[in-house]
């Protein structure tokens, strides 16, 4: 079994938010916003917060699904909490507290791994948008595990 070949398009769109993730014939598009809002949990801990949004084009496999059928399904949601837990887990939220992060991964073709990509993706996008951000706040913080890698 050969490796499939990854491509990775950062700054996809002119925002500079947007990362293009390729896994062989897979392509995820993955954006990262930042705003001010958090969730009262992570207010309460004086904490950031990210959340992630999945989700697959109607056409991205070999047969169509409707779009509230995609949005609606258990299987978009869960891949959308473990996208979300598994970027929490690699960034120190504490460091940017009242910081919300929303990611969102579109699949535009799948054929197998979306679930990689858009953790992938995801995580470079958050990285852009930190980036323009702190160009934007002087002031700001790094989360730490990011920071070594800027």
């Amino acid at each position: 079994m050969a490796l499939r070949p990854i491509k990775i398009v950062q700054n996809y769109s002119n925002t500079g938010r947007v990362c293009l993730i390729q896994m062989g014939h897979t392509k995820v598009v993955c954006s990262a916003s930042v705003s001010r809002e958090t969730p009262d949990h992570a207010k309460a801990q004086n904490k950031g917060w990210l959340t992630a949004e999945y989700s697959m084009l109607p056409r991205a496999t070999t047969e169509r699904t409707g779009r509230g059928k995609i949005a609606s399904g258990g299987r978009t949601k869960e891949i959308s909490r473990l996208i979300g837990r598994s970027l929490r887990a690699v960034i120190d939220l504490s460091v940017i507290p009242d910081t919300g992060l929303i990611i969102d991964c579109d699949v535009i073709q799948a054929d197998g791994g979306t679930r990689t990509a858009s953790i992938n993706g995801g995580f470079i996008a958050v990285v852009q948008a930190l980036r323009r951000w702190r160009k934007e706040n002087r002031g700001m913080h790094w989360p730490s595990v990011i920071m070594w890698r800027l």
